[in-house]
């Protein structure tokens, strides 16, 4: 089991279903560096097979999400190989691919990898003043390794027009190009949360695994292609335990099991 309190550059605490996740660099915004992509790529692999964490909220330090790469570090020091820890992509695919519910709680700054990590959580909520963007063409760079991310989230025409001018935008803005799903004022970030975790809770830990590895195995792929897949996903599910349980649960109008643990007990 990972030991929470063995990171540098990331704080990492359990409340019942939830696991708190929060960038710690404050001196730099929160910027990633080798070191915080390599321990995020770390926790979040060795959290798949646990089903006691349902959900993962990732937010920053000192009023900010993420404010990008450490450019100090990226001027002197090349990219990681691809197969690394400390490659961002390997780290975004392992957020994007995560078998929790990831939550995005953004304020402050969200930039660049910042801006990216919001682009693989599931839910983002941001403080409707939070500043977005995409600056590294104003850096002379490109935005390489998130690029994908952003545009399966918010499309080819708006990622064009935000990563070729690399202009700053609020948090009410990136609600309305369908980067984060609610954006509020400050004082109600923690409520929206809790809302989320709400609904969360009602949902059995298995199965968020299992419809979090069918988004990806069926997103844009031919329906017949994944036919079977599907079949054989459903008679799996519906034979086990907790399909057993949420059924029964169902037909006797009662909660199921996995909703009397409270996110934040």
């Amino acid at each position: 089991m990972t030991d929470f309190d063995s990171f540098e550059t990331i704080l990492v605490e359990q409340h019942g279903f939830t696991l708190h996740v929060t960038l710690n660099r404050p001196e730099t915004r929160n910027a990633m560096n080798f070191k915080m992509v390599g321990e995020l790529t770390t926790l979040f692999t060795d959290l798949r097979p646990r089903r006691d964490i349902r959900a993962i909220i990732l937010s920053g330090t000192d009023g900010n999400f993420c404010s990008g790469g450490d450019i100090k570090e990226m001027r002197n020091n090349p990219v990681p190989a691809s197969e690394s820890a400390h490659n961002l992509d390997a780290m975004l695919r392992a957020v994007n691919q995560a078998a929790q519910v990831v939550i995005a709680k953004v304020e402050g700054a969200a930039m660049g990898g910042g801006f990216g990590l919001v682009c693989v959580s599931d839910i983002a909520i941001a403080d409707e003043d939070a500043k977005f963007g995409l600056p590294e063409v104003r850096l002379g760079v490109a935005p390489s390794f998130i690029s994908p991310f952003v545009l399966r989230r918010i499309g080819l025409t708006r990622a064009r027009e935000l990563m070729l001018t690399g202009r700053r935008f609020s948090g009410k803005l990136a609600k309305e190009y369908g980067i984060v799903h609610e954006a509020c004022p400050s004082d109600q970030l923690s409520h929206f949360i809790e809302v989320e975790l709400d609904e969360i809770q009602q949902c059995a830990p298995g199965a968020i695994a299992a419809v979090k590895e069918l988004i990806f195995k069926v997103h844009q792929r031919p329906l017949d292609e994944t036919i079977d897949y599907r079949a054989d996903l459903l008679n799996t599910l519906r034979t086990g335990d907790e399909a057993q349980e949420g059924l029964l649960a169902f037909m006797e109008k009662r909660a199921a099991v996995w909703t009397t643990e409270a996110p934040d007990d």
